[in-house]
């Protein structure tokens, strides 16, 4: 069984709902993935049901449109527009933050769960990270969530460790 057939029966469609979902943001322009999945084609993957992108905001009405056209039920939230096909576990959110746009113009292309896409730069999404990590309003264990992908991304780039909040860089091991 491959990585996508595995994510695919464990996400009950999930894999599926990706490759639409980023053909949909081609079609708009392209997008930038952020979060679990980007940290997954920088280092050793961890199981996600999120799917975090960015879009410029003024394509976000028109996929809004687009996934509901494609069958998926759609709802906003302040900080996001939510989508999730029927039946599947794959929570797709693209964020409404203003501080992510301007990732869209350094994306590095990658494969997320074998879909061709455009993440995040290192540099972009260590930010990213730090951003949600040192967030108050987050619950505890998002942002525990938050330092272990930061954590994992230092381990395995050195030049990650100065981006990081003093906390974070306390703990680890010295190079």
């Amino acid at each position: 069984m491959t990585a996508q057939e595995a994510f695919n029966a464990a996400s009950k469609g999930g894999f599926n709902d990706l490759e639409v979902v980023l053909a949909l943001c081609r079609k708009h322009g392209g997008a930038c993935v952020i979060g679990g999945l980007a940290v997954n084609t920088y280092v050793r993957p961890v199981y996600t049901l999120d799917a975090d992108i960015v879009i410029a905001t003024a394509k976000l009405p028109l996929i809004r449109a687009d996934l509901l056209a494609a069958g998926f039920q759609v709802h906003e939230e302040t900080w996001s527009l939510n989508a999730r096909m029927p039946g599947s576990d794959l929570r797709i959110q693209f964020s409404k933050d203003p501080r992510y746009q301007s990732f869209l113009a350094s994306t590095v292309p990658a494969k997320v769960l074998g879909c061709e896409a455009d993440v995040a730069s290192l540099r972009d999404l260590v930010t990213g990270k730090a951003l949600a990590w040192s967030d108050p309003k987050r619950r505890l264990s998002k942002r525990k969530k938050d330092e272990t992908d930061l954590i994992r991304l230092a381990e395995d780039y050195a030049e990650v460790r100065p981006m990081l909040p003093e906390e974070l860089r306390r703990q680890l091991p010295a190079e």
